[in-house]
């Protein structure tokens, strides 16, 4: 079933703003998730409704009340993607390997599904776009490395994990509805041209702040003796 962990030996960072109401709500469903159900399902619900999401974003620059499609979804893929790897270990039923590279590459493959969507629906202009995908994988091949050379697995950066970045972009997927386009220092942009911009600068400068920590704390704990 898939879970997000390499081994069990290996520490999980979860440090964003809703991680403890969030484990809370994921136990509880875990506890009632009917037995029918398993953590392979929930993956695959994660992933559909990813894709689904994408599509409903490439429609909405025609279709605009296609984006509460989106804000569905991305409800869907919390449910999905939280909450297999909980209820694997809820039920002891772990594969770490396994759950760890499925995981990770449904990741990857929505995030291309989403980015791809909202590239096609002129909410987002396709650079700004591409600049996310790439941001956002550095990022997680940066994660996955550090869980690999230091037995720690990072789900959140500074505060905001991957619940918390749904809960922005549902909000403002909603907002496009309304005013999609807003004033940046006298500049007139599109909502998620602005945002993304800022996402992908904020995801570069994390990646570049971990680097060098990671680097650095490596480089002292292996050092060469002459």
């Amino acid at each position: 079933m898939a879970a997000s962990t390499v081994s069990t030996s290996h520490l999980r960072i979860q440090e964003s703003y809703l991680a403890g109401v969030e484990k809370r709500a994921l136990l509880w469903l875990a506890a009632r998730t009917p037995a029918k159900v398993n953590a392979d399902h929930l993956t695959v619900l994660g992933l559909a409704s990813q894709v689904v999401a994408g599509a409903c974003y490439a429609l909405s620059g025609r279709h605009p009340y296609a984006l509460l499609g989106v804000i569905v979804c991305l409800g869907l893929n919390w449910l999905g993607d939280s909450l297999d790897g909980t209820l694997a270990r809820y039920r002891r039923q772990l594969r770490p390997r396994y759950g760890f590279y499925v995981d990770h590459m449904v990741d990857s493959f929505g995030a291309v599904a989403l980015l791809g969507g909202l590239a096609l629906s002129g909410f987002l202009h396709p650079a700004v776009a591409v600049a996310m995908l790439v941001a956002f994988l550095l990022l997680s091949i940066q994660s996955y490395l550090a869980t690999l050379a230091l037995g720690e697995f990072r789900l959140s950066f500074w505060g905001f994990g991957p619940t918390e970045l749904r809960i922005l972009l549902a909000i403002g997927t909603f907002a496009l509805l309304w005013k999609p386009r807003v004033r940046v220092l006298g500049l007139r942009l599109q909502l998620f041209d602005a945002g993304g911009a800022i996402g992908s600068a904020s995801m570069i400068v994390m990646l570049i702040v971990f680097t060098g920590q990671n680097t650095l704390r490596l480089y002292r704990e292996e050092q060469v003796r002459s």
